[in-house]
């Protein structure tokens, strides 16, 4: 059930978060006086439909039969203008995967009066990144909204201004001692807490493991809180490369910072910085495709296998719409609402990157297309730009594709 739940919660997330994106292009097409054919949530079939009268402003609900093409073209499109659709639809749509914005004349071909193609090359550039803006508008609010509320630590170094933070740092909980292990031999037992390592007091599982892997094969001392009591102990960690070097696992009650004036700068800071470190992992993962392909082709056995794991990095660091849908979400919507609004907010940071990039189905990609050939002072034909971007949307598929099996093969692991 809670997977199921998970699943719904993704779906509603992630369907919020893309009508954001394409309320996004809606808005900058209406300021920059592109007619928007249709704005809908969600992906037909319809549900429901309403068409908006432009010269009085009134809405009307269309009805089943006027959504067939025939009688749409007698209804909403005006015959003496080659179909002009006289008011724009809003659209409710029965799959919960998203949204769009059908502008009028989407091609950089049309010139017609109001089509995105005769808009000016500043207004496309407005409208195509207006989408980007709106994802990461909504980290932004969702991140603000955090800070003031409680903001989970989920990265090092995670942007905060200290003057105005407070932090609630708990103690790290061992949940289970593995048997002959060097912590069994100490007497650590599960329950207890480890509050300071070498010296240093930890509030993190993660401190507590990099600590190990410095000093691995010496031996460690241990301060842990037993029953309310601190009680000191010597550990002889296992050398590198061995199973476990303490053997325990551990768990860390989730650290919240909460500020006041400065949550819209966390907001923002905190937007910044995912943005850095989402592009900083889509060029290490590009960089360990390229050189984890032309690796595997070396004669050297040892290469070949750093190629190998270079390429296995690649997989195990890319998600897919079935590994965040159904792993993702019903992992952080079983651990509340903090935590389910922290990934939509790093989700819609994701979007807004990808978004970005400069592959010709995406808007960044269209809009490089577009400025390709004004930089020539050449016509962008509708042909050629059909043909650009469906090639790039089928190896956009493909990818997708691979993605989704990689998911599918780790959620049955």
């Amino acid at each position: 059930m809670d997977i199921f739940i998970g699943i719904v919660v993704g779906l509603i997330v992630l369907m919020f978060l893309v009508t954001a994106h394409e309320f996004g292009h809606f808005l900058a097409s209406r300021r920059n006086g592109v007619n928007v054919l249709e704005f809908g949530i969600g992906f037909p079939p319809r549900a429901a439909a309403w068409i908006k009268d432009e010269k009085t402003g009134k809405w009307r609900k269309l009805n089943k039969k006027e959504w067939k093409k025939e009688k749409v073209s007698k209804v909403v499109y005006s015959e003496s203008k080659g179909l002009a659709q006289k008011g724009m639809i809003f659209s409710l749509n029965w799959l919960p995967i998203g949204g769009f914005c059908q502008m009028d004349g989407e091609s950089a071909e049309d010139s017609r009066k109001g089509t995105f193609g005769a808009a000016s090359f500043w207004a496309k550039t407005k409208i195509l990144f207006a989408g980007v803006a709106m994802n990461w508008l909504v980290a932004i609010i969702i991140f603000t909204m955090l800070a003031w509320t409680g903001m989970p630590e989920f990265i090092d170094n995670q942007f905060t201004i200290p003057s105005d933070t407070i932090s609630n740092l708990t103690m790290v909980e061992i949940l289970e001692v593995a048997e002959d292990s060097p912590a069994e031999k100490a007497g650590m037992q599960s329950g207890d807490a480890i509050i300071v390592v070498g010296g240093n007091e930890v509030y993190r599982a993660s401190e507590i493991t990099d600590y190990n892997e410095a000093h691995a094969g010496e031996e460690v001392n241990y301060i842990i809180m037993r029953d309310g009591t601190r009680i000191a102990v010597d550990a002889t960690l296992n050398p590198a490369g061995s199973e476990y070097l303490l053997g325990v696992s551990m768990s860390t009650s989730q650290a919240l910072s909460f500020s006041s004036w400065s949550a819209p700068i966390v907001g923002v800071g905190l937007t910044a910085q995912l943005t850095g470190e989402t592009f900083k992992g889509v060029g290490m993962m590009l960089w360990n495709l390229a050189s984890g392909a032309v690796r595997l082709f070396s004669p050297d056995a040892g290469v070949r296998e750093s190629g190998q794991e270079a390429l296995s990095s690649v997989g195990d660091s890319v998600s897919g719409p079935v590994g965040i849908i159904g792993v993702l979400f019903p992992a952080f919507t079983a651990a509340g609402p903090t935590n389910l609004a922290f990934l939509a907010a790093l989700i819609s940071v994701s979007l807004a990157c990808m978004n970005v990039l400069p592959i010709p189905a995406l808007d960044g990609g269209r809009w490089l297309l577009i400025a390709i050939y004004k930089a020539r002072g050449k016509k962008l034909t509708k042909e050629a730009e059909e043909k650009i971007v469906s090639r790039a949307f089928m190896v956009l598929l493909a990818i997708i594709f691979i993605v989704t099996v990689l998911d599918i093969i780790r959620i049955a692991r």
